[in-house]
């Protein structure tokens, strides 16, 4: 139990009407998760209003109402607290309700459009290799050292994220490594939020169904940087130019990591091959388990991080060279068949076109590659034949199919995506809606040491359609069909 007083601390009021000595049990913005003695806040969304459901909030037991603007019906036993913006005052209550736990722990939020992930993943890994209690908040999971928590969302509420929080430093974690979306920095899910350090990956077209335009996703990334205090670190990749965007007018200590440019942190690629990265650091050479140039960047990403939370550097080579990276990233699939079966979560046009590239710089050229693509819907329609264009030059042979149509028709999606394809790439692209039979069409095309990429949906373990989700896993298909 808090007091509202307590819990107010930090919000900026326009006026509050009633006992501000009131004891508060729990918050919720969700009416229907409202309990006795509750606050609840209304929170403007894009298709609901919480201010619509107050009066059910108080029906359900809530003691302490926080809106935008007052009820002109109002019930004397009540608490009415009016805000400028309720979604920016519930960051600041969830985290004064469980008493500030991002202050009590080394929070690091990494944002940007790929990579957030295997950062993540990468870093849990690797405290967990030195030693530490670690906390991970991440797209494919949530976990509280070895305890792995459901996960739907890239960056939970700001209920959930400081319940999170709150039960890590219960349970003794000294650190959390935490995937930062456009998403929640815009909604605010991350206000009253302490990060010891702010990361930024980098930038490329992905989201525009929600932000509408480029500058203003760029903005959103932004808002991590702005938001950090001058106790905090801001870590950016240089090679990205809108990494200098991201560190203008913070106030944390500034740091930039890069291959190709002047940077505090760098790396330089000895060997890369389908086996393995061989990296040198400082004069230091390590061998890496994981693939690619852009795996260079998370490894780098992940270095520079340990240093700035002052670990060793021996120590941390070492422990990064075991770790294997997150699930359906650029994973390698085991079969009998003595093929390169490759699943990629690559969803946005950069995403697939660094996979693609990834892969015809390590091959032979004597193989054939087959590229199994699809987009989401209700999703961001303009990448669509940007992301068939991609996989049709950079392959051998396509074949496009559903991901998640969601409420979309997946006939419609893929006629968007046909629309990319160029003329003299036509006979090399197959349309297949049915993912499986898609999956199965590619291991039918390929032998002896060819390439299969199955990308768009990586971890995931389903496949939305019409509103349900149906289990499906692109890992699971592929490597059941190849053996």
């Amino acid at each position: 139990m808090q007091t509202l007083k307590d819990i107010l601390f930090g919000v900026s009021l326009k006026s509050l009407i009633g006992n501000r000595e009131e004891g508060v049990s729990g918050v919720a913005f969700d009416s229907r998760k409202v309990e006795q003695g509750f606050l609840f806040v209304a929170v403007k969304g894009l298709t609901v209003d919480g201010h619509d459901y107050i009066e059910i909030a108080v029906e359900s037991g809530a003691k302490v109402i926080v809106c935008e603007s007052t009820p002109k019906k109002r019930n004397e036993s009540i608490t009415y607290v009016e805000v400028d913006n309720s979604s920016k005052a519930l960051g600041i209550i969830a985290s004064n309700f469980y008493d500030r736990p991002s202050e009590k722990i080394k929070l690091v939020g990494i944002t940007g459009t790929n990579g957030k992930t295997t950062c993540a993943t990468l870093l849990f890994e690797l405290f967990q290799n030195l030693g530490y209690t670690v906390g991970l908040l991440s797209t494919v999971e949530n976990k509280i050292n070895h305890e792995i928590l459901n996960t739907s969302f890239t960056t939970p509420d700001a209920v959930q994220l400081n319940s999170l929080l709150s039960n890590m430093v219960e349970s003794g974690c000294t650190h959390c490594f935490m995937e930062v979306s456009s998403h929640a920095l815009v909604q605010h899910r991350v206000a009253g939020i302490h990060f010891t350090g702010g990361v930024f990956t980098n930038i490329s077209h992905d989201h525009l169904d929600y932000h509408k335009t480029f500058d203003e996703y760029i903005a959103a990334k932004k808002l991590l940087f702005d938001g950090l205090s001058s106790e905090s670190f801001a870590l950016v990749n240089t090679d990205d130019k809108r990494g200098s965007v991201m560190l203008q007018n913070t106030k944390a200590d500034k740091f930039r990591f890069g291959i190709r440019s002047m940077a505090d942190f760098k790396v330089r690629i000895i060997h890369n091959t389908l086996q393995g990265l061989e990296l040198n650091f400082d004069g230091t050479d390590v061998w890496f388990r994981l693939i690619g140039e852009f795996n260079a960047y998370n490894l780098l990403t992940v270095y520079s991080i340990a240093i700035l939370l002052d670990e060793e550097k021996e120590d941390v080579l070492s422990g990064l060279s075991t770790t294997s990276g997150a699930s359906g990233r650029f994973e390698k699939i085991d079969n009998k068949s003595n093929v390169m079966a490759i699943v990629d979560y690559a969803h946005t046009p950069d995403a697939l076109e660094n996979v693609l590239k990834t892969i015809d710089d390590l091959r032979t050229k004597n193989e054939t590659l087959v590229t199994v693509i699809g987009c989401g819907g209700d999703r961001d329609k303009t990448k669509r034949p940007k992301m068939a264009e991609i996989a049709a030059l950079l392959s051998d042979k396509i074949i496009l199919t559903s991901d998640n149509p969601r409420s979309e028709d997946p006939k419609q999606i893929l006629e968007d995506m046909k629309m990319g394809i160029p003329k003299s790439k036509e006979r090399n692209v197959m349309v297949i809606e049915d993912r499986k039979e898609a999956i199965r069409t590619a291991c039918n095309l390929v032998k002896d040491k060819d390439i299969i990429l199955v990308a768009g949906k990586g971890h995931e373990t389903y496949q939305e359609i019409n509103g349900e989700r149906h289990h499906f896993d692109d890992r699971e298909v592929l490597g059941e069909l190849l053996n």
